[in-house]
């Protein structure tokens, strides 16, 4: 009897044995039973983030049984822990607390729109038809400034504001600015908490009797009820501000239009993200508003993405 039950307490601890390979698909299986769309990439990167290792370490390592310590048995918990947070639908760059964009790292919490991919277009096309000369530009809805700061870093701008209604983004915002814009005397960065004519009444480039000669801007454009029919990750857990454009969406492109004109300089150019399905809308207001030369460019996926448009 004695024997038997040694066999028995050797085979439970074979058991219970854990490597990252055996924490990896623990971690997939929760998430597939959660419904994540992507079980086995979200497993894994937040098993990398929790253990503090790469790829290659993991292959190297995935089947050696992990050491019984205190350090050990905290990351199994993180991870374990992180896997919940993904299984309730928090986004996977909440949980990791950042987001690439153009090549670069940002800082995103619940209080940002997390960067996506198809605003790059908005950032390259800048770029390529003005690289920077000296120019000042104006970043509408900020949020974590990652088309303001991709623009500092890889452009040759004079003076970049970024502006948001969100206090809480734009602490965001700032610690993005710190990471990325070390050497701040190279670039005038200013971030300016407010809507557009009141925050720029308190910027020093307008205090100056200066204007913009580049505006951007990723607004909140998704019509009010379209947003309950979202993933979970960005109907429940991004900011409603930044999602929502009011009932036709397109409420802030008024608002641009309308009062934009009076930051602008003579010849100023104007990048702003849309929905695919609102370039006749965003064509129509800017016209009216006096914009000219109007054009349309389309993300990597071929769906309409920036109005590009130029003041007078």
């Amino acid at each position: 009897m004695i024997y038997g039950k040694a066999v028995m307490c050797r085979k439970g601890r074979q058991e219970m044995k854990q490597t990252l390979q055996t924490l990896l698909t623990y971690g997939r299986e929760q998430l597939k039973r959660k419904g994540s769309p992507e079980p086995e990439l979200d497993a894994k990167y937040l098993l990398l983030e929790a253990f503090r290792t790469d790829m290659v370490h993991f292959l190297m390592n995935r089947s050696q049984e992990l050491p019984d310590s205190p350090e050990s048995l905290a990351m199994v918990e993180r991870y374990r822990g992180m896997i919940a947070q993904r299984g309730r639908r928090i986004p996977l760059q909440q949980i990791l607390g950042t987001q690439e964009f153009m090549g670069l790292s940002f800082y995103v919490n619940r209080h940002v729109l997390i960067p996506r991919q198809d605003t790059e277009t908005l950032v390259e096309l800048v770029l390529k038809e003005h690289p920077g000369n000296g120019e000042s530009v104006l970043d509408l809805c900020t949020g974590t400034a990652c088309i303001a700061l991709s623009l500092a870093v890889k452009g040759n701008y004079g003076w970049i504001c970024g502006v948001d209604l969100s206090h809480e983004a734009l602490k965001v915002a700032e610690k993005n600015k710190a990471r990325l814009l070390s050497e701040a005397g190279q670039i005038r960065f200013e971030l300016l908490e407010g809507d557009l004519c009141h925050a720029l009444s308190h910027s020093d480039w307008m205090k100056n009797g200066k204007k913009f000669d580049i505006l951007v801007s990723n607004p909140p454009y998704i019509p009010t009820h379209v947003i309950e029919g979202l993933e979970p990750e960005v109907r429940d857990y991004e900011p409603r501000m930044a999602l929502d454009g009011s009932g036709d969406g397109l409420a802030f492109y008024r608002r641009i239009a309308d009062e934009s004109k009076a930051c602008l300089n003579e010849g100023a150019a104007i990048y702003l993200e849309i929905g695919c399905d609102q370039r006749e809308a965003v064509q129509e207001l800017l016209s009216e508003a006096g914009f000219s030369h109007i054009r349309i460019f389309p993300d990597a996926s071929g769906n309409d993405r920036v109005v590009a448009a130029c003041w007078h």
